[in-house]
């Protein structure tokens, strides 16, 4: 059973989805108009974990984000860099691309643009104002915030006492300070489309509802987003929804908590923020993903490169067992016998515990998706493998491989659905610590000269590879000569 704690009521509750083994989940994406930075991150990777987990446990998911793709911001952007507002869109929404595929995002589903659905935003607008809960001002269109009964539930704010705060447009022309904007009409040079109002782009909440009820239908199961979007962004996206539908628009409200720097939430107008590409310039994808996913996606998590370089030595340890119990492995066959036959009673228990690895760990995925617990599981038992590793020492017996095979196993059982643990050691020790090693070289060009050296040894040029081992040696490489071929690692 996944409880799921839900913004709207406050508490966790039991997930039922509107089908049986169905899922209809939705994301707010970003507004395309600049690089995108941690905190869009952080939503980003959390909703993968859901999505994946979701799937995990055998439901169909059907997972929407969006992609803002005309908007103030994108057309200031579009006027400072001399392009069309369009072309501010498409290179952003590549980029953010290219940071997701780097941090082992997958695509959603179904990724619309704001721009592909302005007939359906046109469409809903046109109903709001029939059933009263909208009206026009000289080609403007606004909701009215009081016509709607619910407003500030999902907020819990009360409508006497919201005042017009810092994402509310202020408008003197409007009937309540409160009222947000439906549709907006253009300015001399702006994108625009045809409407009953006149030429003109649609406000930014509209977006979501006509979005959302396309892909999904008008009750969605789960909305997920940033907490800075539950007021006004969701709050008005609720009121316009259900005056719409007179149905409920959302089950279960998922936000993801802040990513802070010093005490303050990482956002662009605070000009505190780094791009994800700046991060992943100076530390891996998979170090970021564990750092994002070591806490638990409701609290705040402070950005710093200490807490990175943490995440870095933790998945160092785990790499470095896996290296040696990989070793163990590649160098015994499968014995022929049962395990319960060859493992001794001081053994079972840690056979018990990586075997209960994957029940535990949906244990703590199905309380709100607990992926710092998840994790602490696995590094609990990372330690109980190296002990059995350092114990067993130089011994191959068919016991040692039962245990470790089942602990590989485990492993990559779990390390599926969060994203981790599940490249090769030698790929990680490779790649992993580059950007904050002492390495200068580029990576072909190592592979170049490790196998440039290796051809001279089999030449027996030792000199040439003493002068090629002392090359790779100053630009930070270490270099390991096994039985099986020659690995290297950062300094």
């Amino acid at each position: 059973m996944i409880k799921i704690f839900n913004t709207l009521t406050g508490k966790k509750e039991e997930f039922v989805p509107i089908n049986p083994g169905e899922v209809a989940m939705y994301a707010c994406g970003v507004t395309a108009y600049d690089y995108s930075h941690l905190g869009h991150a952080r939503g980003a990777v959390a909703f993968d974990l859901i999505r994946r987990y979701f799937k995990r446990k055998g439901f169909i998911v059907t997972y929407v984000r969006n992609f803002t793709d005309v908007d103030d911001k994108i057309i200031k952007r579009a006027q400072e860099e001399g392009i069309s507002a369009n072309d501010v869109a498409r290179k952003y929404i590549c980029a953010y691309q290219e940071d997701m595929d780097r941090l082992g995002v997958a695509r959603a589903d179904i990724e619309p643009k704001a721009t592909e659905h302005i007939h359906e935003m046109i469409e809903i607008i046109k109903r709001l104002i029939e059933k009263g809960h909208a009206y026009t001002i000289d080609g403007d269109v606004y909701f009215r915030v009081s016509s709607f009964a619910g407003y500030g539930k999902l907020s819990k704010r009360n409508l006497d006492d919201l005042k017009a705060g810092a994402r509310v447009e202020i408008d003197e022309r409007k009937a309540d300070p409160l009222d947000f904007a439906l549709w907006k009409s253009s300015k001399p040079g702006e994108p625009a489309w045809d409407s009953p109002w006149g030429l003109g782009r649609p406000g930014w909440h509209i977006e979501c509802s006509a979005m959302s009820f396309k892909h999904l239908g008008q009750t969605l199961d789960i909305h997920a987003g940033g907490k800075d979007l539950i007021f006004p962004h969701h709050e008005n996206e609720i009121a316009q929804s259900e005056a719409y539908t007179g149905k409920p628009f959302v089950h279960y409200w998922v936000h993801n908590g802040f990513v802070n720097t010093n005490q303050e939430k990482m956002s662009k107008s605070l000009g505190n923020f780094f791009t994800i590409r700046e991060i992943l310039d100076q530390f891996d994808a998979e170090v970021v993903r564990m750092f994002l996913l070591s806490t638990h996606y409701r609290s705040p998590i402070d950005f710093s490169d200490a807490n990175l370089k943490d995440a870095r030595a933790g998945l160092d340890r785990f790499y470095t067992m896996k290296e040696a119990l990989v070793k163990i492995l590649n160098e015994k066959s499968a014995p022929e016998g049962k395990a319960e036959d060859v493992i001794e009673a001081g053994d079972r228990p840690l056979l018990d515990k990586i075997k209960n690895l994957p029940p535990a760990f949906e244990e703590a995925m199905d309380d709100d998706f607990n992926t710092a617990y998840a994790i602490g599981l696995v590094y609990d038992l990372v330690r109980d493998v190296n002990k059995f590793l350092a114990e067993i020492q130089q011994k191959r017996d068919d016991a040692a491989y039962f245990i470790l095979t089942a602990a590989a196993d485990a492993f990559m059982n779990v390390g599926a659905t969060l994203g981790l643990f599940t490249r090769h050691p030698e790929e990680w020790f490779a790649e992993s610590r580059l950007a904050d090693s002492k390495v200068t070289l580029p990576m072909e060009e190592i592979e170049r000269l490790i196998h440039q050296r290796n051809e001279a040894r089999s030449n027996k040029n030792w000199a040439e590879a003493d002068r090629i081992r002392k090359i790779l040696d100053d630009g930070g490489v270490t270099l390991f000569d096994r039985a099986d071929g020659t690995v290297w690692k950062p300094k």
